[in-house]
């Protein structure tokens, strides 16, 4: 197994969670979006066509709001999701024009990906950004939409930034977490655990040794990433999920070296027949 075919990827799906874009204490962690914005543009600048998935809207709401603890209502979390998503627009904005980058904002809601017109619309607004060397921050609409914050199958954006990569006909999908990878086993209860380079196929074994994230920040643990991956890697598209503590790990990711597990992208052909 290699990730040569990586080497060539152009269009490639970032996925940032809460717990990779904030401290311990849930505020944003700045030298973080900072460094994120830089490598983005770096990387667009040499010919790739980035597209980032962002969580942070609740958490940034939190800090404005003087929030404490997450909200546990509904009604709170959409409140604080509508305070935070233009505080984190704003923020982006900033640092992403800092490098002479601009951005574009797109919110989506689950059905965008069923209802035929409206995946459409979606496709072709990713390709105008794409026309325009724009990079897309992709969020899901908390404030209207409420499977992500309500249930957490649907993860910290996990299958939201899969989905997304299916529309956009992405080559690669980096999930960036609070963790290196996929173990063989609980790497916080086994100091033998080891991280599992190359995953073929994503089948019942591999999803019950998905443990549980290191963090309480966000919503999704391994479990949704790995769900994601499948998702993605069912649809052609290679997964990696890796460390995001530091971003610059993309670069070593598209040049092909071994961080992180790397999800192999299954022929369309291959999903059928099972």
């Amino acid at each position: 197994m290699t990730r040569q075919k990586i080497l060539g990827a152009e269009t490639v799906v970032i996925k940032m969670g809460t717990t990779s874009l904030t401290h311990a204490n849930g505020t944003l962690n700045l030298r973080k979006l900072d460094q994120l914005a830089m490598v983005l543009t770096d990387l667009e600048n040499s010919g790739k066509r980035m597209v980032l998935v962002s969580s942070g809207a609740i958490g940034c709401g939190m800090s404005r709001l003087g929030l404490a603890d997450r909200p546990t209502t509904l009604e709170g979390k959409q409140a604080t999701a509508s305070v935070g998503q233009g505080l984190l627009m704003e923020i982006y904005s900033k640092l992403f024009d800092a490098y002479h980058q601009t951005v574009g904002q797109i919110l989506l809601t689950k059905d965008v990906f069923k209802h035929s017109i409206k995946r459409t619309n979606a496709i072709n607004t990713f390709k105008a950004l794409k026309e325009r060397r724009v990079i897309p921050i992709v969020n899901e609409n908390d404030c209207i939409a409420t499977d992500e914050i309500q249930e957490e199958c649907f993860g910290d954006n996990d299958i939201l930034s899969a989905m997304t990569a299916d529309i956009v006909a992405a080559d690669l999908l980096i999930i960036l977490s609070d963790v290196d990878g996929l173990y063989d086993a609980n790497p916080n209860e086994k100091a033998d655990a080891k991280l599992v380079k190359a995953v073929e196929v994503i089948d019942n074994k591999i999803m019950a040794s998905a443990g549980s994230s290191g963090s309480s920040l966000g919503t999704g643990g391994m479990i949704t990433k790995i769900g994601a991956a499948k998702y993605a890697t069912e649809r052609g598209i290679d997964t990696i999920i890796a460390s995001g503590d530091d971003v610059r790990i993309v670069y070593d990711i598209l040049e092909g070296r071994e961080v992180g597990t790397h999800f192999l992208a299954r022929k369309v052909q291959e999903v059928q027949d099972v």
